[in-house]
């Protein structure tokens, strides 16, 4: 900033923007109607914060690309398993999860799709074993080499209560900044959300919360 635009700013205060508008952005984008497929592959994987080694849930619809929701935790668990894929079918539900093996992946889904909770909705649960296929769950597993290349470049994330905002803006970035390098375009456009954004995708998304959120500026 100061050697381009002759003025200095401190790193915090730059962070505490992305941390800002993160969430003003995040709360636009959730109000959406996304048109997704019929296929969701979801995983969990470890963040480095604080020295320890926290959980960070993704799942990624595979006809658009767009990561459907993701969650934040300190375990991997039944319960936090349940919360994330509440979150995963929050903006268009599938005729199938795929997930891994993990043990709490099965009684979160007996939880919350075979009863009565959301209507009696079912979902189908798919496992990809690799002791038994010796086939990763590859299609979420891309996406995740992806963000752990940005939490890498944070040299890990030193706050809890900041590290979920963080994680947010990278996925934002993934879903309404960046063409995806197999299909060519934007996750939320092939999704049916065109919100029209300009070359600054990021600071038209801003302004367009901001105006949803505040009419009256």
């Amino acid at each position: 900033m100061k050697r381009h635009f002759d003025h200095k700013i401190s790193h915090v205060s730059i962070l505490d923007w992305v941390r800002r508008y993160t969430l003003k952005v995040h709360q636009f984008i959730e109000k959406q109607g996304y048109n997704l497929g019929s296929s969701f592959y979801a995983d969990e994987t470890m963040i480095d914060c604080e020295g320890r080694k926290d959980k960070f849930w993704c799942c990624l619809d595979w006809d658009t690309r767009l990561i459907t929701g993701v969650h934040y935790s300190l375990s991997s668990n039944p319960i936090e398993a349940q919360e994330f894929l509440k979150k995963a079918i929050s903006k268009g539900k599938p005729k199938y999860i795929q997930t891994d093996a993990g043990m709490f992946y099965p009684r979160a889904f007996r939880k919350l799709f075979y009863s009565n909770k959301l209507g009696g909705l079912t979902v189908e649960h798919k496992i990809q074993n690799y002791q038994t296929t010796r086939i990763h769950n590859y299609r979420i597993e891309t996406v995740f080499m992806k963000i752990k290349d940005r939490v890498l470049d944070f040299r890990g994330l030193k706050a809890l209560w900041s590290a979920p905002i963080l994680m947010n803006a990278i996925v934002i970035q993934h879903n309404f900044v960046e063409n995806h390098c197999t299909t060519t375009e934007v996750p939320c456009e092939k999704a049916g959300v065109n919100l029209a954004l300009g070359e600054n995708r990021w600071l038209d998304l801003i302004r367009l919360s901001s105006k949803t959120l505040c009419p009256q500026t």
